[in-house]
């Protein structure tokens, strides 16, 4: 059976991707960073979310951000002038980041600084429902911001995101007092979808579940530094098997 030329193209250009992607992964685990994918709707408060994170843990963590957007640069002004090292992508007519920008984006970034002295890199995607959450970056994991005012319905509308995602951001819970939604029907509709993922509510205005959000987020940096501990001993097992042991004289 012949497939239609669009959908070969569809997969070619996906294979292309993940093989970029891979290797993105690569360097992010052999730099021992966490990497994000931060992905939403247009104005669901990504950027006003890192505003408040990446200020907040500039104590505790080295960072650095890609910024990602159609046209302008707005949205890096902003988060450069947090103090951490913000590289902007941006994409043109293009609805999403792939890995061929980001690795773009990692060139840049390394005539600044070295990142192997990274612990997170944030990659903040171009706001759109759909297509961010089918191009693999080479994130470790991928978050999903889903406001209050975008209404109950959007897990089920666009699933494909939701059900890609390691954590779902509900965010602007500020305006719940002001909004005819539930929380836990929105809560609900992304267990449907997705009942594996963290889910936190969350407001960038007043601060509610900032705390349990990077609480995760040091969760997955310890997740994952585990995970390369158990790499590297089992690559160096087989090394030591073949070291003869000492007989006694």
């Amino acid at each position: 059976m012949h497939m239609p030329l669009e959908d070969t193209l569809g997969l070619n250009l996906l294979a292309a991707n993940d093989h970029q992607a891979a290797h993105n992964r690569e360097h992010f685990d052999a730099w021992q960073l966490l990497c994000l994918n931060v992905m939403s709707s247009p104005g669901a408060g990504k950027t006003s979310l890192l505003e408040r994170s990446l200020a907040q843990l500039a104590g505790t963590y080295a960072m650095a951000v890609l910024e990602g957007d159609m046209t302008t640069q707005l949205d890096a002004e902003r988060l450069q002038a947090v103090g951490v090292p913000v590289v902007p992508i941006t994409t043109g007519r293009a609805c999403h980041l792939d890995a061929a920008m980001v690795r773009g984006g990692l060139r840049l970034l390394g005539q600044r600084l070295d990142p192997a002295g990274l612990d997170l890199l944030w990659v903040e995607n171009v706001g759109n429902l759909v297509c961010p959450a089918e191009f693999a970056i080479g994130e470790h994991r991928k978050v999903a911001l889903l406001s209050v005012t975008e209404g109950e319905d959007k897990p089920l509308k666009y699933p494909v995101m939701f059900r890609e995602a390691d954590c779902v951001l509900i965010t602007k819970t500020d305006l719940l007092p002001h909004l005819p939604v539930s929380v836990e029907r929105i809560e609900a509709h992304i267990r449907q979808v997705n009942p594996r993922c963290a889910v936190i509510r969350v407001s960038a205005t007043n601060g509610e579940g900032l705390d349990a959000w990077h609480a995760w987020l040091e969760q997955q940096r310890q997740q994952l530094a585990a995970a390369r501990r158990a790499d590297a001993a089992k690559a160096a097992a087989p090394a030591m098997a073949e070291v003869p042991a000492l007989v006694s004289p």
